[in-house]
């Protein structure tokens, strides 16, 4: 009899909260799409570096599933405290018909179970099937090689999403009960008697309140929007996050209290059409959801910043490897200082090599072997001349005592042929800074505009330009240049270097081949020359401290890095937004359940059925678009200061990922708010 009544309870459910069926079946396929990576991309042919990124996601996204979970529980127990409000009445009828309170409990335990079931069903059917389109974008994500792939579905990540829900769905047991232990007779009878008051709040107190979160508002968005170089601690940003959280609640609770206010002050708006029901529904739904409003808009604006800077963050580092890294490896060898060398050292790799039979120069179609300089009496600080107290006071944090090192023209510009990039000219009393870190690239414009004149190497030279060059000399997936002098031949004091580069390009087209020989040959000298220097057969090679840029490494790491800031942000954003989308739609079907009295009561006066067509959608619409309107201010300067902190990278393509994350909030948000407004209408329409 039990499991009679729960089926044909959820055969109603089924039909009039659609929603919270299809959000529970969604958020399972999710978490399984997202934990089956590690199934999904076992038969992918892949170089071992991106195997290891590969478990570095899975282990990330293990992590944050937990989250994931702990989000979609909450979601779960909200939802069934909407619909234990909806059933009600039901439930009062039970107990009069002499029911006791264990068994409605039962009915519930056997409807979650059911629904549970359903749900799990259903959700890793969808998300087998979606999981497979996930490898699609694996392979893209990594260029991997997809020909030994085959259908695969991940017992493991089919495990882990029953366990998980199967928790979830305990926690909303164990709330179900508890709700059902506190029932009186009377309140479930009367419950559809009861409405919501809207509260009219004093006016000048909710004026008063908007005007302090704004302002608040105004001074957190001023430090993380304008000048961000200002927060150079974890705790000021946290500060900041703790006063947006704190004036979004204020500015929602002002908001409550002011809106159905400023409408019935205008006489004209207010008594035109069904405008006085409308903003007395819309001000009763806000009054009652403030705190909700407010975790739904700082879910948003989460979902929105995580996912543009991920998506431009991606983009940027694959564009970043076309543009940082036109040659396939740069050896840079680092010398020791002279205080701590002796006549017995090699300064010059190649010759090392040479000398211990080796040739790594062979190996490339073109290269460039050359030297690096520094004065210690010009550094990053006298760079800047006229401009350095004012660079200091701004950015007290950085460094301004390093030496800026310095490259002859004549040796930049053979590079810049080797880079297919454009050359520069200088005559002997001139100098230009090459840099592409853009903190550093507006210190030195500043400092350029000043007329700014240099001593280097007991030689004063002016600026040829009025601004620094953007340009490199080691290859990187990150613009980390934050300075570099280039100098005419002449002033150059060779006594002086502290750096050797060789930059070239593989002669053969397999680069990895090319690339292992050349790390081995390197390699097999250096320790061929240390066995020498020990008999004092041979120079020592220690003299140089090696470090290898290779383009391959270069490219992997960075691949790793977006996939994985790609993954986390797509599995937390996608939840989010079905988590916020989810909450407004149940809460808005609820009001509409509770409101069927009302509609009804409208068509008996007349009111035609369009025109409440039109009050429901204004009411969905302003609902829905509240917290998105709020949470897209709060991006505008989240976004600047990530474009502040990603700034090594770049972010070029950020329009592109802000109309990325659009078209995905659109979809998911979008959708949630279409499908509520038509079930909502379907709900007013079958009590006529």
């Amino acid at each position: 009899m039990l499991f009679k009544l729960s089926v044909s309870n959820i055969r109603k459910s089924l039909r009039d909260y659609a929603i919270y069926f299809f959000t529970l079946i969604i958020g399972v396929s999710v978490f399984y799409v997202f934990n089956a990576i590690e199934g999904q991309t076992a038969m992918i042919e892949m170089s071992e570096s991106r195997r290891e990124v590969i478990s570095m996601l899975k282990n990330a996204l293990s992590a944050v599933s937990v989250f994931v979970a702990g989000v979609l529980g909450l979601l779960i127990v909200y939802a069934d405290r909407f619909l234990m409000k909806r059933r009600s009445k039901e439930f009062g009828l039970y107990m009069t018909l002499g029911m006791n309170k264990s068994r409605i409990s039962a009915i519930l335990l056997t409807e979650t179970i059911l629904i549970g079931l359903g749900s799990l069903i259903l959700g890793l059917i969808i998300g087998i099937g979606l999981s497979q389109l996930m490898s699609a974008f694996v392979v893209n994500l990594f260029d991997a090689d997809m020909s030994a792939y085959r259908f695969t579905v991940s017992s493991k990540a089919i495990i882990k999403t029953i366990i998980y829900f199967a928790v979830m769905y305990l926690v909303a047991m164990l709330f179900n009960s508890a709700v059902i232990s506190r029932f009186k007779l009377i309140d479930l009878l009367q419950s559809e008697k009861k409405s919501e008051q809207v509260k009219l709040r004093s006016p000048f107190i909710c004026v008063i309140i908007f005007i302090a979160a704004s302002v608040m508002l105004g001074y957190a968005y001023y430090h993380v929007g304008i000048v961000p170089e200002t927060l150079d601690t974890a705790q000021s940003i946290v500060i900041y996050i703790a006063m947006v959280a704190a004036a979004t609640f204020l500015i929602f609770r002002s908001v409550a209290g002011m809106l159905l206010r400023i409408i019935m002050s205008m006489k004209n708006v207010y008594h035109k059409g069904l405008n006085a029901f409308t903003f007395r529904q819309i001000s009763s739904k806000i009054n009652t959801m403030v705190f909700s409003m407010t975790v739904i808009c700082l879910m948003l604006f989460v979902t929105i910043c995580t996912l543009s800077a991920a998506f431009s963050l991606r983009n940027t580092m694959n564009s970043n490897i076309r543009e940082l890294c036109p040659a396939d490896i740069n050896i840079v060898s680092t010398f020791l200082a002279k205080s701590d060398r002796t006549d017995d050292g090699y300064e010059d790799i190649i010759r090392m090599c040479e000398d211990n039979g080796y040739d790594i120069t062979s190996d490339f179609s073109k290269y460039e072997h050359f030297c690096v300089y520094s004065d210690s009496s010009y550094t990053f600080g006298i760079s800047l001349g006229r401009e350095f107290e004012n660079a200091k006071q701004q950015y007290p944090y950085l460094i301004y005592d390093t030496p800026v090192y310095i490259i002859a023209l004549s040796d930049y510009n053979s590079l810049m042929e080797l880079f297919g990039r454009e050359k520069l000219s200088l005559n002997e009393d001139e100098y230009a800074v090459i840099c592409n870190l853009k903190l550093a690239q507006k210190l030195y414009d500043a400092a350029f505009a000043a007329d700014n004149n240099v001593t280097i190497f007991g030689k004063e030279l002016s600026s040829k330009y009025n601004k620094c060059i953007d340009s490199f000399i080691n290859i990187a997936s990150t613009r980390m240049n934050d300075g570099m002098c280039v100098v005419p031949d002449s002033v150059i004091d060779t006594e002086c270097k502290v750096e050797e580069h060789l930059t070239g390009i593989y002669a053969s087209s397999d680069k990895k081949s090319a690339e292992e020989k050349l790390r081995e040959d390197l390699n097999s000298a250096q320790l061929s020359a240390s066995v020498k220097a020990e008999k004092n057969e041979a120079p020592d090679s220690n003299y140089l401290e090696t470090m290898i840029s290779s383009k391959i490494e270069i490219s992997e790491s960075s691949v790793g890095l977006g996939a994985i800031c790609t993954f986390l942000s797509l599995y937390i954003g996608m939840v989010f937004l079905i988590a916020c989308g989810a909450v407004l739609a149940l809460k808005e079907l609820s009001e509409s359940v509770d409101n069927i009295g009302r509609y009804a009561i409208l068509r008996k006066i007349g009111v035609e059925e369009k025109d409440i067509s039109a009050s429901l959608f204004i009411q969905s619409g302003i609902f829905f678009l509240l917290p998105l309107i709020v949470a897209c201010l709060h991006s505008v300067f989240g976004l600047k200061f990530a474009i502040f902190i990603f700034e090594v990278f770049g972010t070029d393509g950020m329009t592109k990922s802000v109309v990325l994350t659009a078209l995905l909030i659109l979809l998911i948000y979008g959708g949630y708010f279409l499908i509520t407004f038509l079930c909502s209408k379907n709900i007013i329409k079958e009590k006529k």
